[in-house]
């Protein structure tokens, strides 16, 4: 499908972007819909099967901290979603991040580098499947990740943060039943090493024309139009 720019459009008729763009990668907090999470990335890809992004190292991103400013994790787990949040303009110190992302999949993949681009990992992070606007693609987050060396074992994360949240009441039993059955699906593409794991993207690097993206002041934003 292609719109009168010439440019194609998604399925959900947001228009497709092309190498190169930079978008917002959002999370809503899980107590309500406001962003606590807004990472700018640059787009590798974005076709009907899979959107591909990096974010840089040195990125400013938005990040959500307690309202004395405190880190979430220095909070002890027992009020860690309990306590009043703010959010807090920070920066990506790590090496890049190379994120895909298939449609309607309640999951994202994420690879991470050692300084040198030795391959360290792929890292499942489980969410609901992302909702794409003109400015980028909103989601959030669910606690429960799993982590895959490149040797291909794999092991759970944050499973104390996931049984925590579901205690306070952050998602019910019927949400947490889906987001374990969705960690069980992902765990299904890594046994049979099914895309994105078996497509070589640990040997993908930046184009060295990329700049870092800027976090526009509106960051924050409500989109227009909004399509899943």
């Amino acid at each position: 499908m292609t719109d009168l720019d010439g440019k194609t459009a998604a399925g959900d008729g947001v228009a497709r972007w092309a190498p190169g763009d930079h978008i917002l990668w959002r999370y809503r907090e899980n107590s309500g819909n406001r962003v606590h999470i807004c990472r700018p990335v640059t787009v590798v890809r974005d076709t009907d099967e899979l959107l591909a992004v990096w974010m840089a190292p040195g990125t400013e991103c938005v990040k959500p901290v307690l309202a004395d400013g405190t880190p979430v994790h220095d909070e002890p787990l027992a009020t860690r979603y309990t306590k009043p949040r703010a959010v807090r303009r920070d920066h990506w110190f790590g090496t890049g991040v190379l994120k895909l992302a298939r449609p309607d999949e309640p999951w994202s993949v994420w690879l991470f580098w050692e300084p040198g681009w030795q391959f360290r990992s792929w890292y499942v992070n489980l969410e609901e499947p992302r909702v794409r606007w003109s400015g980028g693609v909103d989601s959030e987050d669910h606690f429960l990740d799993i982590s895959v060396s490149p040797d291909r074992s794999w092991r759970w994360h944050d499973e104390d943060e996931f049984a925590e949240a579901r205690r306070v009441g952050l998602m019910d039993a019927g949400k947490a039943a889906d987001v374990r059955a969705a960690g069980r699906a992902a765990l299904d593409v890594i046994a049979a090493w099914g895309a994105p794991f078996s497509d070589g993207w640990q040997h993908w690097r930046p184009d060295p024309s990329w700049v870092v993206p800027p976090l526009p002041d509106d960051w924050d934003r409500t989109p227009a139009h909004v399509s899943s």
